[in-house]
């Protein structure tokens, strides 16, 4: 009889050994990494970037202890400011100056401004005195010249025809104007004929609102009235070219502050203006009185603006 052994395989249940080990590994890993940073780092840098390091980590030395305030050290960064990070060791702080071909273009350009400016103010001037004196000579104009009101502001000749107590430009309500207003409007026109100035037309309302509900509002009206002087001092001759804009500005800008209601809110204010603002200068106009100066990049070492900017303590550059 032959025997047989039988053999069983017993299966056992596995058993994960752990990855502790791949986590001191990478750690390992990381701490050569560093050791060989570190080593390099000892062996290309100088003797006094060696210094500043050690010096930086020494509380005791003392130019960290009495010259480094705020942000000074590895990161302080670069400052202009007198009170920067470090209180001593500062460069001079020198302004850019501009090139001499800028610096006299500048000057260049601002006397053909004062030039322009001041046969400007004298055309204003007199268009104010001419416009004064037409009304007064008209007989019919002559009860509105205290509906006038001329001066200068920043945007030009400002001509304001404004309402009295009892003498209206306007119908209340109303963009039909009464003939004395277009008298008005064209007798100025007929002054303002010749000058350069583009025009701006602008109406204006008190504050008395419409009732609630209404869709015709003081913008409508006032920019209705505007655009009816405009109207009127084109068919008196002035070129529509020469109107820049029509706006209505309903209350927004009272003549009379403390009282919105006041009667002279409502008036019509035609702008003559500046011809810096509708036509400036262009650059190329001043390049003719400009001195053919040496290229700016190319002046000498010597000339050249001085970098006002300086370094904070600690800080260390590798090659």
């Amino acid at each position: 009889m032959q025997n047989t052994m039988d053999i069983q395989i017993v299966k056992l249940p596995y058993t994960h050994r752990g990855g502790a080990w791949k986590v001191a590994y990478a750690d390992f890993v990381t701490a050569m990494m560093a050791f060989f940073l570190l080593m390099w780092l000892l062996n290309v840098v100088t003797e006094e970037q060696k210094n500043a390091i050690s010096d930086y980590f020494s509380p005791s030395h003392p130019m960290v202890s009495d010259s480094v305030s705020g942000a000074g050290g590895v990161m302080g960064g670069l400052t202009m400011s007198p009170e920067g990070s470090m209180a001593s060791q500062k460069n001079p702080i020198i302004p850019q100056q501009p090139t001499q071909q800028r610096k006299r273009g500048a000057e260049q350009k601002s006397k053909l401004q004062q030039v322009r400016e001041k046969a400007e103010q004298k055309r204003f001037e007199d268009a104010a005195k001419k416009i004064k004196e037409a009304i007064e000579k008209n007989p019919e104009l002559r009860e509105l010249a205290k509906n006038v009101i001329i001066d200068i502001t920043s945007e030009g000749l400002r001509i304001q025809i404004i309402d009295k107590e009892g003498q209206p430009m306007f119908p209340s309500g109303s963009a039909k104007m009464f003939n004395k207003m277009r008298l008005l409007l064209q007798q100025i026109t007929q002054v303002t004929l010749d000058m350069p100035n583009e025009i701006s037309v602008r109406g204006h309302t008190d504050a008395t609102r419409y009732k609630k509900g209404a869709t015709y509002t003081n913008w409508e009206l006032s920019a209705d009235r505007a655009n009816a002087s405009r109207t009127v001092i084109t068919e008196a001759g002035m070129p529509a070219e020469r109107i820049n804009n029509v706006m209505g500005k309903a209350d927004t800008e009272p003549f009379v502050l403390d009282n919105p209601l006041d009667p002279q809110n409502r008036r019509i204010t035609l702008l003559l203006l500046k011809e810096d603002i509708t036509n400036p200068l262009p650059p190329e106009d001043d390049a003719e009185y400009v001195d053919e100066m040496d290229d700016p990049i190319s002046l000498p070492f010597e000339d050249m603006p001085v970098n006002p900017y300086r370094q904070t303590p600690g800080r260390v550059e590798f090659p």
